[in-house]
C-alpha cells in the first residue's frame, strides 16, 4: 500500500473518530410552578407555570438521551418518569422549545409559602451569597443563595451558587421567607 494511501485511511478514521465524540446533548433548562397532572398512560407531565401559563412536557424515558445537566441539580431531583406528586411546587428540567418539550427531572419544593418577586439586579455579592433586585414598585429586595438555589440562564439550569447576574439583567425570583431574611429558591434570567 502506498504510503500517501494509507496517510489517507488513518486521516479519515480520525475524522471518523472525532465525529462520534461529537455528539450533540441536550442542554437542560428549568422552570418552576405547580405539577397540575402526571399522566404515565401518556408519559407526560403538566405544569402551571409562575407566570401563568400550562406547560404539557413529554417525560424522558430513554436512558440513552445525552444531557447536559448540572451534577447537583441532578442529584436533589427525581426523574421525570418517577415523579407522581400532583399539586406538587416543583422546580422542573427540561430540554427542547416550544410544544417540543421533554421533561428530564423534577424536584419537589415542599409546601412553602413561596414568593414571586420580577425586577432589575442592583446589587449581586458572589462573597456574601446575595442578590438585590429593584422590582416593579421601586422598592429594593434582597435574596440569600444557598447550594440549595437552582438558576436557569441562557446556557441552562445551574446550582445557584455558579450563578452570577450582572447589574441591570432583568430576573424572576422564586423565594421562602419574609425580604431581609429571604432565600431564593429559584432565579431565572428574563
Amino acid at each position: 500500500m502506498s504510503r500517501g494511501i494509507r496517510n489517507t485511511f488513518i486521516l479519515a478514521g480520525c475524522f471518523l473518530s472525532a465525529c462520534g465524540f461529537a455528539v450533540a446533548q441536550e442542554v437542560v433548562h428549568a422552570l418552576s410552578g405547580t405539577v397540575s397532572s402526571v399522566n404515565w398512560a401518556a408519559k407526560t407531565i403538566t405544569i402551571i407555570t409562575d407566570d401563568g401559563s400550562e406547560g404539557t412536557f413529554k417525560a424522558m424515558t430513554s436512558p440513552k438521551t445525552l444531557v447536559e445537566f448540572d451534577k447537583s441539580l441532578r442529584a436533589d431531583a427525581t426523574a421525570a418518569d418517577a415523579f407522581n406528586k400532583k399539586e406538587a411546587r416543583a422546580i422542573l428540567y427540561y430540554f427542547g422549545y416550544g410544544n417540543e418539550r421533554t421533561a428530564v427531572a423534577l424536584h419537589d419544593l415542599g409546601p412553602g409559602p413561596f414568593t414571586k418577586s420580577s425586577g432589575t439586579v442592583v446589587k449581586f455579592d458572589k462573597g456574601e451569597r446575595s442578590l438585590s433586585i429593584k422590582n416593579q414598585a421601586w422598592a429594593v429586595e434582597s435574596f440569600k443563595f444557598t447550594r440549595s438555589t437552582v438558576a436557569d440562564t441562557g446556557s441552562g439550569a445551574t446550582e445557584g451558587l455558579k450563578f452570577e447576574p450582572q447589574k441591570g439583567d432583568q430576573v424572576q425570583v422564586i423565594s421562602t421567607g419574609a425580604n431581609g431574611g429571604a432565600t431564593a429558591v429559584f432565579v431565572n434570567s428574563m
